[in-house]
């Protein structure tokens, strides 16, 4: 990151002469530095005692801003984290990048008013930085919380079958659904038990459809069934299961809900 330094250099007759003498001596003959012109206007100045009861004040507005600067500056980092190539081209100062911004600095006539005393520019700077700084937190509140819920859901579609979402695996035709008497569960099976879940699964045989069940989709350890029947028998169906160490999930297809 380039550095830059803010001096003021002894008068000349003219700010020109002032310029050209430090050019010579910091550029022209040795090198030493790239200068540029940083143009404040006329402020309205008032009295020794206003700027030193003034400088104090400043002081502590400097400090803010830099904290405010330095914030928004890490919570982009923050947020780029996967992209952090792309910090510099994002961090600009009025739309351009940062050194163009400081090499051709220019005083907003129009948000600070120079016929207004110094006084009221920084009440004026101070609470448009105490505004930036209460919204970087509003919208840090919220960038995390959606970010909660992201991770939320993905650990939620990339979990086991035993708790993670089935919104992206099962489908309408699933579903034996609007049915008074019939009701369709889905059950996690181990894929060792497999074997066990074919010749169990009809067990007791009046009260589940024969051969309901179909693999609706499975996961390096386990496969989701699905399985009808008759709705007086999901409790003894659910005991049944988790005897035999099958898990059935509590879940009813509800195409809003998934949505």
């Amino acid at each position: 990151m380039t550095e830059f330094w803010l001096i003021s250099a002894p008068g000349e007759k003219t700010c020109q002469q002032t310029w050209e003498k430090m050019m010579t001596a910091t550029t022209c003959k040795n090198n030493l530095s790239s200068n540029h012109k940083f143009s404040i206007p006329d402020l309205k100045v008032g009295t020794l005692d206003v700027l030193v009861g003034l400088s104090d004040e400043l002081a502590k507005l400097d400090s803010f801003v830099e904290s405010v600067v330095k914030k928004v500056a890490q919570y982009m980092v923050d947020v780029l984290e996967d992209s952090r190539d792309k910090v510099q081209e994002n961090l600009l100062a009025n739309g351009v990048d940062l050194v163009t911004y400081i090499t051709r600095f220019q005083w907003d006539m129009a948000k600070y008013v120079i016929k207004q005393s110094l006084k009221n520019i920084s009440e004026i700077i101070s609470k448009q930085i105490m505004q930036i700084d209460n919204d970087l937190k509003n919208r840090a509140s919220s960038y995390n919380n959606l970010k909660g819920n992201l991770q939320n859901l993905e650990r939620k579609n990339a979990g086991s079958l035993l708790t993670r979402s089935l919104a992206d695996i099962v489908k309408k035709e699933d579903f034996v659904l609007d049915s008074e008497y019939l009701i369709t569960l889905v059950t996690v099976v181990p894929k060792t038990f497999y074997a066990d879940w074919q010749k169990t699964y009809e067990t007791p045989a009046e009260m589940v459809e024969p051969r309901s069940s179909n693999l609706l989709f499975e996961d390096t350890d386990s496969g989701l069934f699905s399985v009808t029947l008759f709705r007086k028998a999901i409790d003894d169906f659910k005991h049944r299961a988790r005897e035999n160490k099958f898990s059935v999930r509590d879940f009813q297809y509800n195409e809003e809900e998934m949505t």
